[in-house]
């Protein structure tokens, strides 16, 4: 990695002391030496034994950061940012804690980020058979819809969680902005960058559903919070449109 590309890994943890093991392994095997920031999300007591314990085995290349109580994906994310730029890293590959995303990745995700650091590097999911086909099904509205507060077809999936961030522009953002702190924090975060002008690199990448069998989406509460959340992008889209469509036509230009 060169100087002016310091990237890390954070991986918000919630109660997935059964998987959290494996994807530590993984990442430590394919991170290519990069720093790994475990963010405790408020997890019962048998994972945060687990995670103690692997911060201890692993340190100083794993590092822990507690949340006293659980407050979502989003708000621990955001936790891992702020360690993220007092240590000085410039990007933050986002992973999830589950098992669902390929740590063998990793490298691929890193080195798009390398070669475009302003840019957002955006998981594109290739799912296999374990994907329950009504949660399948169910993220084509909310592609629809950022579809429509972007006015573009740049961002091809949203939801997923594993993708890089340069660090400066996420801190920019946080700082004027209040960011859906729980599931509706990735398609959120990302929508919003791109109004701020971030471009997005689409990358596949082959997604299987936990590995542990543990899902945190709660189905009537968390789909009540990312309708509001498109209802608020779109509002927000409307005294955007010209600044969009202008973004458009520059990206249309010979």
């Amino acid at each position: 990695m060169s100087e002016t590309f310091k990237p890390c890994i954070v991986v918000p943890v919630y109660n997935h002391e059964h998987a959290i093991g494996a994807v530590v392994d993984g990442l430590l095997v394919h991170g290519a030496g990069v720093p790994v920031i475990l963010v405790d999300d408020g997890s019962n007591s048998a994972c945060a034994a687990v995670l103690d314990g692997l911060a201890a085995v692993h340190a100083p290349r794993v590092a822990l950061v507690r949340l006293a109580v659980n407050q979502g994906k989003g708000a621990a994310v955001l936790a891992g940012f702020v360690h993220a730029a007092r240590a000085g890293c410039t990007h933050l590959l986002q992973i999830d804690a589950d098992g669902q995303h390929r740590s063998g990745d990793v490298p691929l995700f890193l080195a798009q980020a390398q070669a475009h650091p302003e840019s957002i590097i955006a998981g594109h999911p290739v799912y296999d058979q374990s994907v329950p086909k009504a949660r399948l099904y169910g993220r084509y509205a909310t592609h629809i819809w950022v579809w429509i507060n972007t006015l573009s077809f740049d961002i091809i999936d949203s939801m997923c969680g594993f993708r890089v961030y340069p660090v400066a522009a996420v801190t920019a953002l946080a700082a004027r902005q209040r960011i859906g702190a729980r599931m509706n924090f990735d398609t959120d975060i990302l929508v919003r960058l791109y109004w701020a002008g971030a471009q997005v690199v689409n990358l596949p990448t082959r997604v299987s559903y936990p590995t542990d069998g543990v899902s945190h989406f709660r189905m009537w509460h968390d789909n009540v919070l990312i309708t509001w959340m498109h209802t608020k992008l779109f509002f927000g889209m409307l005294p955007r449109i010209p600044r969009l469509l202008a973004r458009k036509w520059r990206g249309r230009a010979p």
